[in-house]
């Protein structure tokens, strides 16, 4: 999932429970359906919930400006509202 991503930190992703899942669970193809977008969603979200490194996982996608993807158990327009608030 977080392959482009790997060079600037390793430690907090080799522990992260994602690293045992393709990226289609994180990242939809723009073609998908409002409906299987959200069954995408809420299983990566599930994933992320038992994550040990979740918030260091979501405070990446922050820092970096993550704009697509599941990350740190949120969505990019959840994400939105964590940095306007």
């Amino acid at each position: 999932m977080h392959e482009r991503h790997l060079d600037q930190d390793v430690d907090w992703w080799a522990q992260a429970d994602c690293r045992f899942f393709g990226p289609s669970a994180f990242f939809g193809p723009d073609s998908e359906s409002p409906a299987e977008r959200l069954r995408r969603e809420h299983h990566a979200k599930r994933i992320c919930a038992g994550c040990s490194v979740v918030d260091k996982c979501l405070q990446y996608a922050v820092d970096s400006s993550e704009q697509f993807g599941i990350w740190g158990g949120t969505s990019e327009r959840e994400r939105k509202s964590l940095t306007r608030a």
